[in-house]
């Protein structure tokens, strides 16, 4: 049988990459850690990390047993927090969000959903994924409203993460400039969205360390290096930065500002963006679930309006395919001209191809 401690352990182990760090953690000695652990390997007759000058790793049977933690780790916080809501006499449901998904998609869903359920107490947990995630996965939030950048989605059906994922959308990063900058008048003239090569000169205004990490990863595919003046954890504050002339910022579209000072483009393709979306525990169960889920196709519905005013501004941005431009609202402009020309130019091609030419047929280039 297996220790349920002993896998406590090895999970703290697993999380600070040494035993040092883990007993600092749990409030013992790093002597005690190893013991716990020697005590793990000699009962299951495998080891279970690598020990190195440089901390420790997992070996296949530790990450086993890691997951296994996690999992029961999970169903015990779970079983906890539906024991307190029997014994409360309101009902709670926990959301965590990041700031601006928050800011721009929670209140209109939690009004609703308030003026539906008084008797349910809200409470709102301000997160990036890394952090909302697991407290969904381990019963400290009921849902996640969150995001991920290239890759797959955090969870998948069948998988080991415990948790639902539901796709709502894509968040495009724009680049915002103040509207009297050269480069905004330069392509405004333009049909087509900026490469991030034409804006290598430029110094550059992170709203968050992981977009810095995100630019940092598409400059070094179009063979750029950029500058950085300022690094900030604030969407708003970047934006002020720009409009003060320090440089121009890389902004997810739902972060975006709307001020009249500034413009923001889209990039190019290959171009940023983050995926948006919702997170569920897989293993949930009673009322408290149910109304997670009632709250979450809430802002799936939030989230497919405020989608439509970005697709309507995308729609009033694309230029006639003769070439001509013509100004959108909220500082858009037309940026898939080349595209529609592309397609234009495939049908007639495909038409073509497929039949005479009949009299008076002019391919439209």
């Amino acid at each position: 049988m297996i220790d349920v401690q002993r896998l406590a352990v090895l999970r703290e182990v697993s999380r600070r990459g040494s035993f040092n760090q883990a007993a600092l953690a749990l409030h013992c000695t790093p002597s005690a850690v190893s013991q716990q652990i020697a005590a793990l390997e000699r009962g299951l007759g495998a080891p279970v990390v690598e020990r190195s000058t440089r901390g420790v790793t997992l070996t296949d049977a530790g990450r086993l047993l890691v997951e296994a933690a996690d999992a029961i780790a999970a169903e015990l916080t779970d079983t906890q927090q539906r024991i307190t809501r029997l014994t409360a006499e309101r009902t709670t449901l926990t959301v965590a969000t990041f700031a601006s998904g928050g800011r721009r998609l929670l209140p209109a869903a939690l009004a609703g959903f308030a003026a539906e359920h008084p008797e349910v107490e809200l409470t709102i947990l301000e997160a990036e994924p890394e952090e909302s995630l697991p407290a969904v996965r381990e019963g400290r939030a009921d849902l996640a409203l969150a995001y991920h950048l290239e890759g797959p989605p955090p969870a998948r059906p069948g998988d080991r993460s415990g948790l639902d994922w539901t796709q709502l959308g894509e968040d495009p990063l724009r680049v915002v400039l103040p509207r009297h900058h050269p480069a905004a008048a330069r392509y405004r003239s333009r049909p087509e969205a900026p490469h991030l090569a034409e804006l290598a000169d430029q110094r550059w205004i992170l709203g968050c360390r992981k977009s810095a990490d995100q630019l940092a990863r598409y400059a070094d595919l179009a063979g750029v290096e950029l500058r950085i003046s300022c690094t900030a954890t604030d969407y708003e504050f970047a934006q002020s930065l720009v409009r003060a002339g320090i440089g121009i910022a890389l902004i997810p579209e739902i972060g975006l500002a709307r001020h009249p000072e500034l413009v923001a483009l889209p990039l190019a393709e290959p171009s940023p963006r983050r995926h948006l979306g919702l997170a569920l525990a897989r293993r949930r169960r009673g009322r408290v679930a149910r109304l997670a889920e009632e709250l979450a196709s809430r802002l799936a519905g939030g989230a497919e309006e405020e989608a439509k005013p970005r697709r309507a501004r995308t729609a009033l941005a694309r230029p006639p395919v003769d070439g001509s431009t013509r100004r959108a609202d909220g500082g858009y402009f037309g940026y898939v001209v080349r595209q529609q020309q592309q397609e234009v130019s495939a049908a007639a091609d495909a038409v073509a191809a497929a039949t005479d030419d009949p009299p008076g047929w002019t391919r439209r280039r």
